[in-house]
C-alpha cells in the first residue's frame, strides 16, 4: 500500500521545502496526507497515539479485509524514502485529556497547543475512536464490549501490545448492523464462540453493511435475527447473562431514508448469552473539546471546516473521520489528500 502514490517519478523529495507540518493521526487520511506532502518536500512529523502507524487498519479492520503487511510496507516507505517521522504511543490533545478506547497503550501526551505553535502547518486527522452507547441497563456488566473494543483489543493483544484478549467461548451477541457488526461477529465465529447472534432492529435489507455480506455470514453459521432491539442487558452476579429484547416493525422513513423501526408493545423476550458486543457506530473524536485554538467542533463532535478543510485556525486543517464521521478507507483517504493540498497552497501563499 503506497501513500506517496501521487509522487511523480522516483521517491526523491529534493532538498526539501524548509516548512514543517505536524500531522496528527496516522489512520488512512493522516497517512495520505503525510505522503502527498512529504512528495513535495515539507518536513513531516506524524503523530499517532498507538505503538505503530494505520489507525484502524492495523488495531480494528480484519487483517483479510486490509492486509496489515501493505499498510506497514506503505508506511516504511515514508520513513525511509521520504524522511516522515513517526511519534506513536504519543496522545495529542486541547486542555483536560478525555479518554477514547485505544487509549490504553498511550505512554506519551502532548499539547496541541505546543504543536501549533510549533510547525508552519498542522493536519488533524484523528478519526472516530469513540464507540455510541447503547443506552440501556446493564450496559457496564462485565463481558460487554463495543465493537471497536473488542477488535482492539484481539488486534493489539495478536501484536503483543496487550496481555488479555476477550473471551473465546460462550453465546455472544453482536448488536447492529454495519461492517464493524460483521467484523466483531466473523471474528467472535473465527475464534471459537459457542454461537453467535447478530442482532438488528431493521430488516436485512436496509443493514448498512449490506446484505451479501451478511449473507456470507450466515453461510457460515452465524445466526441472523432481524426487527429485534435490546432493551436491557441481563447481569448476574456483575456478569452478562443476556439480553431483553422487544421486537419491532417499519414504519414510516426517518431522516435516513430507511424504515423507522417502531417497538411492538407486548413483544418482549429474552435471550441467553456470555459476550454483548454493541456495534452501532462511533463518533468522531477530535484533540479537543468544544474548542481550541479557535479550533471548533460541532454538536457532533466532528471538527468544523470550510470547503478547503480549513479550521477557524488559519495554520490548521482537518481531514477524514474526523471532520467527516465514521466513513470508509477509500473516503478518508480522499480527504486527506484534499487538505494535504489545501493546506501545501495555503503555505504557498505564506510569506517565509
Amino acid at each position: 500500500m503506497k501513500f506517496t502514490f501521487m509522487c511523480r517519478g522516483k521517491p526523491e523529495f529534493g532538498p526539501g521545502t524548509g516548512r514543517r507540518v505536524a500531522i496528527i493521526g496516522a489512520g488512512p487520511a493522516g497517512l495520505a496526507a503525510a505522503g502527498y506532502l512529504a512528495c513535495l518536500g515539507y518536513d513531516i512529523e506524524v503523530y499517532d497515539k498507538l505503538p505503530i502507524p494505520g489507525g484502524m487498519m492495523m488495531f480494528a479492520i480484519p487483517p483479510y479485509r486490509v492486509p496489515r503487511r501493505s499498510v506497514l510496507e506503505g508506511v516504511k516507505d515514508l520513513e525511509e524514502n521520504f524522511g516522515v517521522k513517526f511519534r506513536t504511543s504519543t496522545k495529542v490533545f486541547c486542555g483536560q485529556d478525555r479518554h477514547d478506547e485505544g487509549d490504553n497503550l498511550v505512554k506519551e501526551r502532548v499539547d496541541l497547543k505546543d504543536i501549533i505553535s510549533a510547525y508552519d502547518a498542522v493536519l488533524l486527522a484523528t478519526g472516530t475512536w469513540r464507540s455510541r452507547s447503547l443506552r440501556i441497563p446493564g450496559e457496564d456488566a462485565e463481558g460487554v464490549y463495543s465493537a471497536l473494543e473488542y477488535l482492539f483489543e484481539i488486534w493489539a493483544h495478536m501484536e503483543g501490545f496487550l496481555d488479555h484478549e476477550p473471551p473465546r467461548r460462550g453465546r455472544v451477541a453482536v448488536i447492529g448492523g454495519g461492517l464493524s457488526a460483521v467484523d466483531a461477529a466473523e471474528e467472535a465465529h473465527r475464534r471459537g464462540a459457542d454461537e453467535v447472534y447478530m442482532l438488528y432492529r431493521r430488516t436485512i435489507k436496509q443493514a448498512p453493511a449490506g446484505e451479501a455480506p451478511i449473507r456470507r455470514l450466515i453461510d457460515m453459521g452465524i445466526k441472523w435475527k432481524e426487527l429485534v432491539q435490546p432493551t436491557e442487558i441481563i447481569v448476574k452476579n456483575g456478569r452478562v447473562a443476556g439480553l431483553k429484547l422487544i421486537k419491532m416493525r417499519l414504519g414510516a422513513p426517518d431522516a435516513s431514508g430507511r424504515p423507522r423501526p417502531e417497538p411492538i408493545p407486548g413483544s418482549e423476550f429474552t435471550m441467553e448469552f456470555d459476550i454483548v458486543i454493541a456495534a452501532i457506530g462511533e463518533i468522531a473524536t477530535p484533540p479537543f473539546e468544544g474548542t481550541c485554538e479557535g479550533i471548533e467542533a460541532d454538536r457532533k463532535g466532528r471538527i468544523v471546516v470550510d470547503s478547503e478543510y480549513r479550521t477557524g485556525n488559519p495554520k490548521v486543517f482537518a481531514a477524514g473521520d474526523v471532520v467527516t464521521g465514521p466513513s470508509k478507507i477509500g473516503s478518508a483517504t480522499v480527504t486527506g489528500l484534499r487538505a494535504a493540498k489545501a493546506l501545501h497552497l495555503w503555505l504557498l501563499s505564506q510569506k517565509v
